[in-house]
């Protein structure tokens, strides 16, 4: 019985999902989440809340076996840190972020990894299995990547998403089961949010 209850108590989250995203259902959700508008999040990625919420801004795709977590440590006053992803971020199969914080218009390839001491700042670009886990901040525009994990400062701004967007968001329906909307803050929960502003828990 005991063995039951923990299993409920790692499956439960609090979703708000803002209106625009497609979610796919066949995903791993853990803790308060909150997606804004027009992301895309392909079946088999997981959003772990485990330290303290993670809040994703707009326009940004998860593809498969993503693993976004919070394993922020509590703040100086012992609450729980958020951990903030901004706009139209592109993370590729089988990456790892761990960030203290995601920018805007990042590109983590696949198989990357970025520890929980490492602040992703505009523009960044994160190499295919490389792998970020001393403290540091990420000056914008700033690439890593190869095997000698090179870096440099990027001269171009990384390309739109858009068209990428829009076309995964009228394909994966057809193909996939979808995120339904369904008032709960427990267990399985998943709530469509249409305006930004509102609180998360009522």
């Amino acid at each position: 019985m005991m063995e039951n209850i923990d299993k409920r108590k790692e499956a439960t989250y609090h979703a708000s999902i803002a209106a625009g995203s497609v979610v796919c259902k066949d995903i791993k959700l853990l803790g308060i989440v909150t997606i804004g508008a027009q992301n895309v999040v392909h079946p088999r990625a997981s959003i772990l809340a485990e330290n303290g919420p993670i809040v994703i801004g707009d326009g940004n795709i998860f593809e498969e076996q993503t693993v976004i977590r919070n394993k922020l440590p509590k703040d100086a006053s012992g609450q729980p840190q958020t951990l903030f992803i901004g706009n139209n971020n592109m993370f590729e199969v089988s990456c790892v972020c761990e960030a203290k914080a995601v920018g805007d218009n990042c590109v983590l390839e696949a198989k990357c990894y970025v520890g929980p001491e490492v602040e992703i700042t505009n523009g960044c670009f994160i190499g295919a299995a490389c792998r970020l886990t001393l403290p540091e901040k990420l000056p914008e525009n700033f690439s890593v990547c190869g095997t000698n994990h090179l870096r440099k400062i990027m001269s171009d701004k990384p390309l739109s998403l858009a068209l990428q967007r829009d076309h995964l968001a009228k394909v994966l329906p057809n193909y996939h089961h979808l995120k339904k909307p369904r008032q709960s803050s427990t267990t399985e929960g998943v709530i469509i949010k249409k305006e930004p502003e509102e609180s998360l828990v009522s």
